[in-house]
């Protein structure tokens, strides 16, 4: 059994090391330590300001490509959209500041932002599955060619948001059609609404840019659900109506990464033909945007970013002007030459030849 006496023991070894201790740092070794210490603090603070000054020279660096570019971008841009409009459609957290840069460089391609929509949370939130699907079916009634019975709810609102975001009236096709006007006003309406626009909405888009921010996370508002598969599901069903619908579709996204929507358009074996542009945050992504709706309505749709399998930048094109001469009632049904309400005659995707 341990006794006193090895407890007293135990105390004057303690005591005796850290008496050598004391004596060795303020003796031989103080010199030493305190030389080493001093000089590792130099190395580190010499570091630190070689990393400073090379972050501050890459900031500088890039704020002049994105000068040159922005600069670049209006010549790029001048006249590849000519009186087009467009609508934005918002799903997930997109930057107001993204949406402002955005808006900019279509008007600098000459086009009009007709819309800008923000899909809330309420089009995916689990607790209101029920809701969304008694409104789906009122909203079908308004479509001029409702999805199939199947199709599913998801389906059916992104055919609703869509058909009322380019639903032009045949006889004033600067104006929407009476059943797009109902169906943004019901996607719009109560505490519950699915969707907000920045402003009301008055004529009808030629093309769709659907932006996507953040990627939904696990567990979300768009989380697996009995209606949504796959968290990605709803906006996906976006995109489809989009690209039916519209003359043009891009799909563009802040940072994409794998699990992104672009990623699930790119990967899709239906969708994979639409356009798509990554990394919106960036001066160079927003300038592709309009250049990549150009080339989609031109019938010539990539996927624009830096990266594997990745084009820089989209194909020059001349879209032929837009004419959006009113339809003439019964006159010449089916003989083709009566023009379309959406704007160029006869075609419901016009862009050339592509």
């Amino acid at each position: 059994m341990i006794d006193f006496r090895y407890h007293i023991v135990s105390l004057i070894s303690v005591f005796l090391a850290l008496a050598v201790g004391i004596a060795l740092g303020a003796g031989p070794l103080k010199e030493t330590i305190g030389d080493t210490l001093t000089g590792q603090v130099q190395a580190l603070r010499a570091e630190k300001e070689g990393l400073r000054t090379q972050l501050d020279e890459t900031g500088s660096d890039l704020a002049a490509e994105e000068a040159f570019v922005s600069a670049s971008g209006e010549r790029l841009l001048a006249g590849t959209l000519t009186d087009r409009r467009v609508a934005l459609v918002l799903v997930g957290e997109v930057p107001e500041d993204q949406v402002t840069d955005l808006t900019e460089r279509f008007a600098q391609a000459g086009a009009t932002v007709s819309a800008t929509a923000t899909v809330n949370d309420t089009w995916t939130d689990p607790a209101l599955t029920t809701y969304r699907r008694t409104l789906a079916g009122t909203l079908v009634s308004y479509l001029d060619e409702p999805p199939a019975s199947d199709a599913g709810t998801d389906t059916e609102l992104a055919e609703a948001l869509v058909a009322g975001l380019v639903g032009g009236d045949s006889a004033s096709p600067d104006g929407l059609s009476e059943n797009a006007s109902s169906l943004l006003d019901v996607l719009a309406e109560g505490d519950q609404a699915l969707v907000t626009f920045t402003e009301d909405v008055t004529q009808p888009a030629d093309a769709v840019v659907l932006v996507a921010g953040a990627t939904p996370e696990a567990g979300g508002p768009a989380a697996t659900t009995e209606e949504t598969p796959a968290g990605l599901d709803p906006q996906l069903a976006l995109v489809a109506a989009a690209e039916r619908l519209a003359q043009g579709v891009v799909v563009a996204q802040a940072a994409p990464s794998d699990d992104s929507l672009v990623a699930a358009v790119r990967g899709d074996d239906e969708l994979g033909g639409v356009t798509t542009v990554a990394d919106t945050t960036t001066v160079s992504g927003q300038v592709t945007v309009p250049l990549a709706l150009a080339a989609d309505i031109a019938q010539q749709p990539g996927h624009y970013g830096y990266g594997d399998d990745l084009t820089v930048l989209p194909p020059a094109v001349q879209l032929p002007p837009v004419d959006r001469s009113p339809a003439l009632p019964d006159a010449g049904a089916g003989a083709g030459d009566v023009p379309d309400a959406t704007g160029d005659a006869g075609d419901a995707n016009p862009g050339g030849e592509g």
